[in-house]
């Protein structure tokens, strides 16, 4: 699961008509949306300026979904920088990814939403929400699961609300590919 904040979109959208920071989130989202397509995962929802995609919900698809969603969060740093029109929006996004057991389904009578629980939404959200601007942190399972292939700084202390203490680890890159 993976969690994606902008964090300077209240700045940026303050005395802009809501037309505009529709058109602002749309443009973003649609990038995001593409690179869901691209790496095989699955768009959660959108929260606000935020964004949650899932990997590994479907148990038909053959799609190492932690790298997936790590190759994706590389992916949208990116986008960001690269793009020409999200690029002149100077908007930043922290990141968070957390590996484990969620429960996927849709509750209610009304306004149907698919979503997501358990401890794995929760750790990845809170990651992102204590994040550093730009950065990419995940958690330690996720981090297991891909030191064989990315890149990451020492492991940091963050505090989690309801968690504590929690190590995560930033997400540098891909390491390079093995002749």
């Amino acid at each position: 699961v993976m969690f994606a904040d902008i964090v300077n979109f209240t700045r940026i959208a303050e005395g802009m008509a809501p037309s505009r920071i529709f058109s602002m989130l749309n443009t973003v989202f649609s990038g995001f949306d593409q690179l869901a397509e691209k790496h095989d995962l699955e768009k959660i929802k959108t929260i606000g300026d935020a964004y949650m995609v899932a990997g590994g919900l479907d148990d038909e698809k053959a799609v190492d979904y932690t790298r997936a969603i790590a190759n994706m969060a590389l992916d949208m740093h990116s986008l960001l920088e690269t793009d020409a029109e999200m690029n002149q929006m100077h908007l930043e996004i922290r990141m968070g990814i957390g590996t484990g057991p969620v429960v996927a389904g849709v509750v209610g009578k009304k306004k149907f939403i698919y979503d997501l629980w358990g401890d794995t939404v929760n750790i990845a959200c809170r990651i992102t929400t204590e994040g550093t601007p730009g950065m990419i942190h995940v958690d330690a399972t996720t981090y297991r699961r891909l030191r064989e292939h990315f890149d990451f700084d020492p492991p940091q202390s963050m505090h989690l609300k309801g968690k504590g203490d929690t190590t995560v680890y930033r997400l540098i890159g891909r390491k390079p590919a093995q002749p």
